[in-house]
């Protein structure tokens, strides 16, 4: 056992699992244990979480909705922190929309659409939460969160709660400040626009079918894996490059969309991986173009 796992019985910050499998938590359904899941339910817990491990140097990270990650086989050494259901809330004020971290994106896109509120409808499929989406400035369909992100509440690594408007957040493409100042974001506020709510529906559902058409969303997988070069498509380079379908394990690149690597079934982390790294090769060898992941791959290796 941590030398420090004692000392989270010893303070009031959320549910604490121990050893808990993260193959529960994430799209990809992958991931072994964390040495503790700690899910906390108010931005005190949360801070106290955070002072602790700062305090005590003991690592940790984030957890979502588990898009956009793949957790190593062995699992993760130290804390994952998963907002708990005190984040999950949803405010309208006026124009503005006030959304707690845990937020299912999915789900704010449909109540958005229901107050005929415009801005949000390129993340109908997004698989994330609120807090996911700030801090990976998470985008489609030419659009993105930088486009609509008025400020949000942000507990700091130090324990320390901050307010960030959007100069401060630095936004790129898929990037965000807490990149490099870490913390979580509790809670966010995005500018939206009056709009016609039929049209706004509409838009979801249009969005939604394309995507069923185009990705394979009846298997497990974490949505792009690779980043878009510069005046490219990644799904195109590796379809061009005769790699759809290729398979290791039980992970297959995705013959409906090739930026895709799913689960058949049984897949491993280091299943993926493998695939991971030979399209890199393969793009790189043949283009000169060097992919760039755009999921997290975390854990102990």
């Amino acid at each position: 056992m941590q030398q420090w796992m004692p000392l989270l019985a010893e303070h009031d910050i959320g549910k604490v699992l121990e050893h808990e499998p993260l193959s529960k938590y994430t799209t990809w359904k992958i991931g072994g244990p964390a040495d503790a899941l700690v899910i906390p339910d108010s931005k005190e817990q949360l801070a106290r979480i955070l002072k602790l491990a700062s305090e005590h140097g003991i690592p940790w990270m984030q957890l979502g909705r588990g898009s956009n990650m793949l957790v190593s086989d062995k699992g993760i050494r130290g804390l994952v922190i998963k907002l708990g259901p005190g984040f999950d809330y949803v405010r309208f004020e006026d124009e503005q929309i006030v959304a707690g971290g845990g937020v299912s994106l999915v789900k704010l896109c449909v109540m958005a659409s229901k107050q005929g509120l415009s801005g949000l409808e390129f993340a109908g499929g997004i698989p994330g939460s609120v807090g996911g989406a700030v801090y990976m400035n998470a985008g489609a369909h030419g659009s993105d969160v930088s486009q609509i992100f008025q400020s949000a509440e942000i507990v700091l690594d130090t324990g320390e709660l901050a307010v960030y408007n959007a100069e401060d957040m630095h936004f790129s493409y898929r990037h965000s400040v807490l990149h490099e100042q870490r913390g979580m974001v509790t809670e966010a506020v995005f500018q939206m626009k009056r709009g016609d709510r039929e049209e706004i529906s509409a838009a979801l559902a249009a969005f939604k079918d394309r995507r069923r058409l185009t990705q394979p969303l009846q298997l497990a997988c974490a949505g792009s894996v690779f980043r878009n070069p510069p005046g490219d498509y990644a799904a195109r380079l590796i379809e061009s490059a005769g790699l759809k379908g290729l398979k290791a394990g039980g992970a297959e690149v995705s013959v409906q969309h090739a930026n895709f690597i799913v689960n058949t079934g049984q897949a491993t982390a280091e299943d993926v991986l493998t695939l991971m790294k030979h399209i890199q090769s393969t793009i790189s060898s043949q283009t000169g173009i060097k992919l760039v992941p755009e999921v997290f791959v975390v854990g102990e290796r």
